[in-house]
């Protein structure tokens, strides 16, 4: 081991406790996201997606607020928690999927089709989700349209490839908005069927935000979270993971025996979200020690996007999906 990688591990391993003994000074929670980094991953209070971590934060008597993520994730937070100071790591951390949908653009679309219920995946601005009907998750989707009347128009959005592979489950002919997001897009058909071929034995785990032509491929289709409980509950002891490879920090750890192999992009990049990856431990300790940057919503911004939020809990209640 060369002085210099000495220097970093004992860099970083600083840094963390410096952010753990901030979160106990300030009374603070940090949500990390599955496709975080695996240093931020590991100084997290919770870990998990995006809704279920901003669930986490209105549950704990934290009095800020720390979500890495990508800013739509923390928005949600301040949103279900609007009395809480909400930071996050980095402002510029956007997300392609939710900059696909715009409200002055999905407002166009609710103007010109009256009688459209608009259903919108988590993954959305703030100003979206006030627009918004019903919000969903990956793992909610197909439940909460198929408890809707047959005859209901609806526009789902922002997601093409979850909105088709909701169609085909459910038998719904929703209107689709044609967004995408850029990870979930890059996957290599080709790569994928290359790693099957050497590891026949592999079972294959893709999310729905995966094109058809992978999700054909795939063994089993969920959420993140629902493709790691997947993993810690088969027998199979060799996994090929086609979502954002940070899961593979939490699949690893929980999964120590087991082996987990990712897909690439055409080209042959490592398929990381890049929006993901502009938070840092450096960043994370930096926006503990300074409160900033900071989420702001206006008070009616926060309880019209809680609206949705709130109804789709109510849904998934009846739906038997959470007690």
């Amino acid at each position: 081991m060369t002085v210099d990688k000495i220097n970093k591990e004992s860099y970083m391993r600083d840094l963390a406790d410096d952010i753990v003994r901030l979160k106990k000074e300030k009374n603070a929670v940090i949500l990390g996201h599955y496709y975080q980094r695996d240093e931020i991953q590991a100084v997290s209070d919770y870990i998990g997606d995006s809704l279920a971590l901003a669930q986490k934060a209105m549950d704990t008597d934290a009095d800020i607020i720390v979500s890495c993520g990508v800013n739509f994730m923390g928005e949600t937070a301040k949103i279900l928690s609007p009395d809480k100071k909400v930071l996050v790591p980095d402002i510029n951390a956007g997300c392609s999927l939710a900059d696909s949908c715009k409200a002055e653009d999905l407002q166009k679309f609710i103007d010109e089709n009256p009688g459209c219920l608009i259903v919108s995946y988590a993954n959305t601005t703030a100003e979206v989700k006030a627009l918004t009907d019903i919000v969903v998750t990956s793992s909610n989707a197909c439940k909460i349209i198929e408890s809707l009347p047959v005859e209901q128009p609806i526009l789902f959005g922002p997601d093409r490839n979850l909105g088709n592979y909701i169609n085909v489950q459910t038998g719904r002919k929703m209107k689709l908005w044609n967004g995408g997001c850029i990870v979930h897009e890059k996957f290599s058909v080709h790569k994928l069927e290359q790693l099957k071929n050497e590891h026949p034995e592999a079972k294959v785990l893709a999310h729905p935000e995966c094109k058809k032509e992978i999700l054909d491929l795939a063994d089993k289709i969920a959420s993140t979270k629902g493709l790691l409980d997947y993993a810690i509950n088969s027998d199979c002891r060799k996994f090929i993971v086609v979502t954002e490879p940070g899961i593979l920090y939490e699949m690893r750890n929980r999964c120590p025996s087991k082996e987990f192999l990712t897909v690439s992009a055409e080209n042959g990049s490592c398929n990381e979200c890049e929006y993901m990856r502009l938070n840092t431990l450096e960043k994370l300790y930096a926006c503990l020690r300074d409160e900033t940057p900071e989420i702001k919503i206006s008070k009616e911004l926060c309880e019209k996007a809680a609206q949705p939020i709130y109804r789709m809990l109510e849904i998934s209640k009846q739906c038997g999906l959470i007690k």
